[in-house]
C-alpha cells in the first residue's frame, strides 16, 4: 500500500503564506513517486487570481483594499476565486503510475477522489460536463459555472480546482466552500458591474446544516485513502523548510511585481 503525506494546517493563515506552502511543496517534489495532500484555511477573505489573469479585468482591487480583503496570485491557472468560509485542498505529486502524465486524467481522478469524500458525508455529487465557451473565454469568477470534470451538486459547483504541471509533476489545489457569500463574491469580482448568474454551491447548503472544517477534512481524507488505496502519514515542516517557505512568501507572494503588476501570458513554474 502506498503512503502519502498529509498536512492539515491547524490554524487559518495569510493567503501569501498559503500560496508559498503549495509552491514549496511543488518545487521540492522528489523525482521518485511522492504525493502530499494538504488541507488549509485562510486568515481573512482573500481573492486569488489565476497565474495569467489581468487583475484590473477580473477584480475590484479598490473594494478589496477598503474592506480588508487580500489579493494573491496562484502559480496555477484558472479563474478568480474568493477564499472565504471554505476548505482549501492541495495535492502535489510526482507519482505518474497513479496519476499518469496527463493533466486531464489526473484532474478527473482527483475530482473522483474528492467525490468519494463527499460520499463519506452522505452526499452524492457528479462530474460536470464541458462549460459554455463564453465562460471559458471570459472573465467570470471560478464559481460562476462548473468547469469540465469539476465536482457539482444539483447543477452547482461544489469544488473549483486548478492545476500546474511540469512533465510528470503537478500541483492541484482548489476551493470547497463550507458556506457561501455570493454578495461578497459579486463585489470583489466586478459582477455588480456586469450581472451574471452564479452557479455556486456549498457543503452546508448541500447537507442542509452547518459543516465544520475538521469534520469535513476527516471525511475527505478518508475518501481519498479509500479511492486511491493509500495510507496517509502526517507531514510537518522542519525549521529550514519553514524558512524557505517564508522566503517564497515575501519574495513572490507579497511582491507587487508578481501579484499586481504581472502581465497576462505564460506562467513559468519557478
Amino acid at each position: 500500500m502506498k503512503r502519502w503525506n498529509l498536512i492539515i494546517d491547524p490554524a487559518p493563515a495569510l493567503g501569501a503564506w498559503n500560496m508559498a506552502v503549495d509552491d514549496f511543496l511543488f518545487r521540492t517534489l522528489a523525482d521518485s513517486a511522492q504525493t502530499t495532500v494538504r488541507f488549509y484555511q485562510w486568515l481573512r477573505p482573500t481573492v486569488s487570481l489565476g497565474c495569467s489573469q489581468d487583475l484590473d479585468r477580473v477584480a475590484d482591487a479598490d473594494f478589496c483594499r477598503a474592506n480588508g480583503i487580500d489579493i494573491v496570485r496562484r502559480i496555477t491557472g484558472g479563474k478568480l476565486v474568493l477564499h472565504h468560509q471554505e476548505i482549501t485542498y492541495s495535492v502535489c505529486s510526482s507519482d505518474t503510475s497513479t496519476f499518469t502524465e496527463n493533466l486531464g486524467d489526473s484532474y478527473r481522478l482527483l475530482s473522483r477522489g474528492l467525490m468519494r469524500g463527499l460520499e463519506e458525508m452522505g452526499l452524492r455529487a457528479s462530474l460536470a460536463g464541458p462549460p459554455p465557451a463564453a465562460y471559458v473565454r471570459g472573465t467570470l469568477p471560478c464559481f460562476s459555472h462548473p468547469g469540465l470534470d469539476e465536482v457539482e451538486w444539483a447543477g452547482r459547483k461544489l469544488i473549483g480546482s486548478a492545476q500546474k504541471r511540469v512533465a510528470g509533476k503537478f500541483l492541484q489545489h482548489g476551493s470547497i466552500p463550507l458556506a457561501k457569500d455570493e454578495a461578497l463574491l459579486r463585489a470583489v469580482s466586478l459582477l455588480e458591474r456586469r450581472p451574471a448568474q452564479l452557479q455556486m454551491g456549498s457543503l452546508s447548503e448541500a447537507l442542509d446544516r452547518p459543516v465544520a472544517f475538521t469534520w469535513a477534512v476527516d471525511k475527505f481524507a478518508a475518501g481519498l485513502e479509500d479511492f486511491f488505496g493509500v495510507e496517509f502519514e502526517a507531514r510537518t515542516f522542519t525549521p529550514e523548510e519553514q524558512a524557505a517557505i517564508g522566503r517564497l512568501q515575501t519574495g513572490r507572494y507579497e511582491n507587487p511585481d508578481w501579484t499586481v503588476h504581472k502581465k497576462p501570458g505564460s506562467c513559468v513554474a519557478f
